[in-house]
């Protein structure tokens, strides 16, 4: 793992050799951007690349050393939320909006970083900031912590619904018509998804952040 450390440590080696650990990471990244995480071979990185498969084994280790370098340039540079008006609440808004928009470029990162794993220094900076936006709001260190895990699954949780094949919960979904459709067996569902839903029309993001941001608010207030 040394090299998901130390990518953006090391200087550039001059001559520049016309085959690099960049190159091989951006080529796999915008497989999986286009044709999903399971399109990612070293098979098909070389020829996109027009190398031989093994040639690519001597600037990566293996498949799970790439994955990681993948996520970590994925991720890029954490944001910087210093200036974010709004105090705490700003900056967590904020620091959410910008992670979805980084998960909607590159749709597999949500599932690929889950579990136990060694993170890069860009992923990492993103927990810090997060952590960070919390600072002086007398909650402890491992609270500022668990408050960025909670933003980091609540986002997760509703970008997974907006991928290919899901369903949405709205009033005018496929799902709903059929509800509706067996009104005496769901009867709350149905009452539920008979008006305007614009709670749901985001998949419940901004509403659970909301809860989610509400609660810390209360927190916070007690500590003061």
């Amino acid at each position: 793992m040394k090299a998901l450390w130390d990518l953006r440590d090391e200087p550039e080696k001059k001559p520049r050799m016309p085959l690099s650990v960049s190159a091989i990471v951006d080529t796999a990244i915008a497989i999986a951007d286009t044709d999903g995480i399971d399109a990612v071979s070293m098979q098909r990185i070389a020829g996109d690349l027009g190398f031989t498969k093994m040639s690519l084994y001597r600037h990566v280790a293996n498949k799970s050393e790439l994955l990681s370098l993948m996520i970590d340039t994925a991720a890029g540079d954490p944001p910087d939320l210093t200036g974010v008006p709004g105090g705490w609440r700003g900056r967590l808004e904020e620091f959410a909006r910008r992670l979805a928009e980084v998960w909607r470029r590159h749709p597999w990162l949500p599932n690929v970083t889950v579990g136990s794993r060694v993170m890069g220094p860009c992923e990492t900076g993103w927990t810090e900031a997060a952590v960070a936006a919390l600072a002086g709001t007398g909650l402890t260190g491992d609270e500022r912590l668990a408050a960025a895990f909670l933003l980091f699954g609540h986002v997760r949780n509703t970008q997974s619904v907006d991928t290919a094949g899901t369903q949405a919960w709205t009033g005018g979904s496929e799902m709903a018509e059929l509800i509706r459709g067996h009104a005496d067996r769901f009867p709350e569902l149905n009452d539920a998804l008979s008006g305007p839903t614009p709670c749901l029309e985001d998949h419940a993001r901004a509403f659970g952040l909301d809860r989610l941001l509400d609660g810390l608010a209360v927190l916070i207030e007690r500590r003061s």
